[in-house]
């Protein structure tokens, strides 16, 4: 992960102007803790994980994740690559911000799509080893979303770092025309850039008899704002179908989408 760092920047319009906005759901007496949550035009977004510390990390898509945050003249500057941190993109996306000191970052990342309850997915496996199932459920967290994940790495002893990019909105609404156009750019050399405001969480235990693994989690989230078509992965002709495993792309398909790709599978066109 090539990453550049830049000094602490003041981004955003007033509170009541911005788009998105971190918030904490008001509590009535008697009622359950309140929410974090990610809001989109004053609506709940995002379920972000709870502020007692000892809690389970989350990301859990809402009602109110239902579009793109995309800026007019920013398609082309974002369909090449960015080296530097870039003023105008700063500003253009901070505008959508409620003002406050914001640290910009320059990431280069490998995606890959996840599926919630398949394989990969760090609900149903990293966190599940250390807290457990939810205790009222019996099940994972599930974030209700398709989602990425990035990297991660071992901090120390007692911690593990987990990257995560979310969409605004689920990759099957993605544009197929405009997923076919990078991904022949990309065919090309070409790298495109994504947008994104981003958390980190951390996620320390309580101590359960249910864990198998016993560490702190610290889960850095990329909600993307702009760039999403250019994440969505085509199928390849040198790889399985995810659902039957075939070689070649000949006999049919059962499955009307491929997990890897979240695309058609290539031996309904066969």
């Amino acid at each position: 992960m090539m990453t550049i760092v830049g000094e602490p920047r003041r981004l955003g319009v007033p509170r009541a102007e911005a788009r998105l906005r971190f918030e904490t759901e008001p509590q009535e007496r008697g009622s359950a803790p309140r929410r974090r949550l990610l809001v989109l035009d004053g609506n709940p977004a995002f379920e972000l994980s709870p502020w007692c510390g000892t809690c389970q990390f989350l990301f859990q898509r809402l009602e109110g994740a239902s579009e793109t945050l995309s800026l007019a003249g920013m398609q082309e500057l974002l369909a090449g690559q960015v080296s530097e941190l870039d003023d105008g993109i700063l500003v253009a996306f901070g505008s959508l911000l409620p003002e406050g000191d914001y640290l910009p970052l320059l990431l280069r990342v490998e995606p890959r799509l996840v599926i919630p309850g398949q394989d990969g997915d760090y609900f149903s496996n990293e966190q599940v080893a250390t807290w457990g199932p939810d205790q009222f459920w019996g099940l994972p967290e599930h974030p209700r979303t398709p989602y990425y994940r990035t990297f991660e790495t071992v901090i120390d002893d007692t911690a593990h770092l987990y990257e995560f990019a979310v969409p605004m909105v689920p990759p099957l609404w993605n544009n197929r025309e405009r997923v076919a156009e990078y991904v022949e750019w990309m065919g090309q050399g070409v790298v495109p850039t994504a947008v994104a405001v981003s958390t980190l969480d951390l996620c320390q235990p309580a101590l359960s008899l249910q864990s198998t693994d016993e560490y702190e989690h610290w889960g850095l989230t990329h909600f993307l704002l702009d760039g999403h078509h250019s994440w969505r992965r085509q199928p390849r002709p040198d790889v399985p179908c995810s659902s039957c495993r075939s070689w070649p792309w000949t006999r049919a398909c059962p499955a009307p989408m491929t997990t890897a790709g979240w695309e058609p599978c290539a031996h309904r066109a066969a």
